[in-house]
């Protein structure tokens, strides 16, 4: 009996199976605990010793029947992190990118993103971090928030407008 360690990944896994079939497997078995981009799975098909061109024909396979959906993924992910985690235009792309998402797909879902809600995001959660820094110097409050909103992907413009009307405002509602 060959020894399952000497095999590559998919051969022990899966023994003499056919290739497609194994790809399907794998691929069912991933997107049934999340969505994932297409350079992600077939990353996972390499990983897993799935060959090259049955690897392809079975993704292709799944994004003409709409399992795997790059435009629908991106668009989710930039709803979903956006709001969530109150990550800005930049930062979401850069995920994205990551993911192996292509550029056109990318600025299609960031499209749907609305400067207005970008910067009201930026505002809420500048004012939730300032609530921490309440007792510090202004220009340490400001450096802070202005990192943190850096962090998240927002311009140097809005970072720098959204900290000033903040600290604003919560300096006149002070007084």
């Amino acid at each position: 009996m060959p020894d399952p360690r000497a095999a590559g990944p998919g051969e022990a896994e899966f023994g003499n199976s056919d290739p497609e079939s194994v790809a399907r497997t794998i691929l069912l078995q991933r997107l049934t605990r999340s969505a994932a981009t297409r350079s992600q799975l077939a990353e996972l098909l390499a990983r897993r010793g799935v060959p090259t061109e049955p690897a392809e024909r079975v993704l292709d396979r799944f994004c003409e029947v709409g399992l795997i959906n790059d435009g629908r993924f991106a668009a989710e992910w930039v709803e979903s992190r956006h709001a969530g985690r109150g990550l800005a235009r930049r930062a979401l792309a850069h995920e994205l990118r990551a993911k192996g998402v292509d550029q056109e797909m990318i600025e299609a879902a960031l499209d749907d993103l609305d400067p207005e809600v970008e910067r009201a995001t930026a505002r809420r959660l500048a004012a939730q971090r300032l609530r921490s820094l309440q007792g510090q110097p202004t220009e340490v409050q400001r450096r802070r928030l202005a990192g943190f909103l850096a962090r998240k992907g927002y311009s140097a413009g809005l970072v720098y407008e959204v900290v000033g009307s903040v600290i604003v405002e919560e300096a006149t509602e002070q007084v």
